[in-house]
């Protein structure tokens, strides 16, 4: 949930609010057989901690290994063998795997985020129906915490916040309250849902916000938790 309190540049308002969120993890796996043998030479053991280096960052990066071809591709190009295949068709198949990657972790990632989109409908609703909840026009809501007793900022003003950011599961993925340092911005340049609450509220008040991801950060998120 996405918690956030304001301050304008003559008085001190507060206010939370919470956002939804979508993330995609992209995960890859992969073992390989190993034969066992000694690294008693200088020359074995650098070459044993290349590959291991080698290894780690294609696993990493979750690119697909035959390490039986790929051992056979470094022996022919450290012994200078003939090539089994062109540079033509080494750079074909390499695009086309980055491509084939690319496309995979675009459709986890949109099948993430239509889940959490899913998530955040339902916490939406559910949440419609707790006491002091009011829904605006856009799909915004928000609970009064505490009335303000000041002028309510216009689009063309600046605040003075202090906010914490929270997941629809709880998680915090940003806050002021740490860091221990308000921040100061114009009211139209942070997300939809916070510049409508802004102009909801009055100098001192403090809302709690929950703001629909159409009016949030979208599918996108705004960043890892």
């Amino acid at each position: 949930m996405l918690n956030t309190s304001f301050f304008s540049k003559s008085a001190c308002k507060t206010v939370a609010l919470a956002a939804l969120m979508s993330v995609g993890l992209v995960a890859c796996d992969q073992t390989a057989e190993t034969t066992e043998m000694s690294l008693d030479s200088q020359e074995q053991r650098i070459s044993y901690g290349i590959a291991m280096n080698m290894g780690r960052r294609m696993k990493a990066e979750g690119v697909p290994i035959d390490a039986d071809a790929f051992a056979e591709g470094l022996r022919d190009a450290l012994s200078g063998s003939e090539a089994k295949m062109t540079d033509d068709e080494i750079n074909a198949e390499m695009i086309a795997m980055q491509e084939q990657m690319q496309a995979e972790q675009e459709a986890e990632m949109r099948a993430a985020g239509d889940a959490n989109l899913e998530a955040g409908v339902a916490y939406l609703e559910a949440n419609a129906g707790a006491e002091g909840v009011q829904t605006t026009a856009s799909g915004l809501q928000y609970r009064v915490l505490r009335e303000g007793t000041g002028a309510k900022p216009t689009s063309a003003d600046s605040v003075e916040v202090h906010y914490e950011g929270r997941l629809i599961n709880g998680t915090v993925f940003d806050s002021s309250y740490s860091r221990g340092q308000t921040v100061t911005f114009g009211v139209t340049q942070v997300i939809p849902g916070w510049t409508e609450a802004l102009q909801l509220m009055s100098e001192g008040a403090e809302y709690e916000l929950t703001i629909p991801s159409s009016l949030a950060y979208g599918a996108g998120g705004a960043g890892a938790a």
